[in-house]
């Protein structure tokens, strides 16, 4: 028998045991989300599949990501594209190709003029950049970005869901105000911005205004604008600048931001998607945002201001059925995900994190709430109601006085002793 064979195998016998213990001890150590991730990752790494995926995702790269003039670094990572006016990929929309952008409307009557010069508060225009008249600055969209998502179709997309605010929401929760039974063509109001922890990579939260219509079901329309931290579409947890639409229940229609044709974007100083600096501080300054949506009533289409004076550009009418009239409710407030389909609560925040009784300085809040009538007119919020899905883990309050006029304080910190 030959000794010498036997032993130059058993050290690679002894380092396969080895192997196998060690891989052993990794798995045994890995939660069931760590297990899932890898098994995600290695399902990518089959070499015929992954290369037709990134051929597609280099496509609709292509599709959105548009020639630019200009490229900008953002201190956050980001990459500002400098795009022609009229190269967006709004332009895209079979009802929009071939059209210039409208001239702005006039702001509805009761608008503060007060203070309309143009305030800096974005990361990426920080460094004293700009993007020149003539193009607006889009986010650069990466492969990175669209690889988190669940697919490049769902990409850029809210995944479909009911929208009613009487129950939880298949892992949506919400704590909103809300008005409706008028005729609205528009909502305003000034939202104070946090960066809320979120706990997992497929949560998101947000802090916006809904401008809404339809019977709530697939024919259901929507504008929405506000801030939101989300890991997935963005790859990291700054607050954002963030737009919103859709025309049938967020299923085949609308996006995030300028990732499909649609939002018609007018100005060259706002990127849509870019981070907001500073943000407010518990027990400390607090720093919000004002938002204005109003239907142009010469046209017909949806305006969106950001700050003091600032129009950032709109939603035209033809991509709308119900909301190509008028909006049926609005609502102000926070959402969440809670992809904790079993088991605890997630710990991922609303708003600042703590609940409303905490009042200023503390809580999220929406101020000086106002909705826009059938005459172009910004009035006070009639019969405000609020709801909160999930009260022991996000709340909300509402209240009026003679400077805020309607305002509700919301939020929360999602698992905690009475939301386990």
């Amino acid at each position: 028998m030959d000794f010498s064979y036997n032993f130059q195998i058993l050290p690679i016998i002894s380092s396969f045991v080895f192997f196998l213990l060690l891989c052993s001890s990794v798995f045994s150590a890995m939660s069931a989300a760590q297990f899932e991730d890898f098994r995600r990752m290695n399902q990518t790494f089959r070499p015929g599949e992954e290369s037709k995926k990134m051929r597609l995702i280099r496509t609709h790269l292509m599709k959105i990501n548009k020639p630019s003039v200009k490229s900008i670094e953002s201190p956050d990572g980001d990459i500002v594209d400098c795009v022609l006016v009229h190269h967006q990929p709004a332009f895209d929309h079979p009802v929009l190709k071939g059209t210039k952008p409208f001239d702005p409307p006039e702001r509805p009557d009761g608008y503060n003029h007060a203070g309309t010069e143009s305030e800096n508060y974005q990361l990426w225009s920080l460094s004293g950049e700009s993007c020149p008249e003539g193009t607006i600055p889009i986010r650069r969209t990466t492969e990175s970005d669209i690889l988190r998502a669940n697919s490049i179709q769902r990409f850029g997309r809210k995944i479909p869901k009911p929208v009613r605010r009487d129950s939880s929401n298949g892992g949506h929760e919400h704590a909103v105000g809300y008005v409706s039974g008028e005729e609205y063509y528009g909502a305003k109001a000034s939202i104070n911005v946090w960066d809320p922890k979120v706990t997992d990579r497929f949560e998101f939260s947000l802090s916006q205004m809904w401008v809404i219509s339809g019977s709530f079901g697939d024919d259901l329309n929507t504008i929405e604008a506000g801030w939101q931290v989300s890991p997935e579409l963005y790859g990291d947890n700054y607050p954002r600048f963030f737009t919103y639409w859709t025309t049938d229940a967020y299923q085949a229609t609308g996006c995030y931001n300028l990732l499909c044709s649609g939002f018609v974007q007018t100005n060259n100083k706002i990127a849509i998607g870019a981070a907001i600096s500073p943000t407010s501080s518990y027990n400390g300054g607090q720093f919000d945002i004002s938002l204005l949506i109003w239907k142009d009533p010469k046209h017909g289409n949806w305006w969106l201001e950001f700050g003091s004076g600032v129009l950032v550009g709109y939603w035209p009418a033809d991509l709308f059925t119900h909301l190509r009239d008028h909006a049926s409710m609005v609502q102000f407030g926070g959402e969440v995900v809670n992809s904790q389909a079993s088991g605890s609560h997630t710990s991922t925040e609303m708003g600042s994190g703590h609940f409303s009784g905490e009042g200023f300085g503390k809580a999220s809040y929406f101020r000086n709430m106002q909705v826009v009538d059938w005459d172009n007119s910004l009035i006070p919020l009639s019969n405000l109601k609020v709801l909160a899905d999930n009260p022991n883990c996000y709340d909300i309050r509402g209240g009026i006085n003679n400077v805020w006029g309607n305002y509700i304080y919301y939020g929360g910190p999602g698992k905690n002793p009475r939301c386990p």
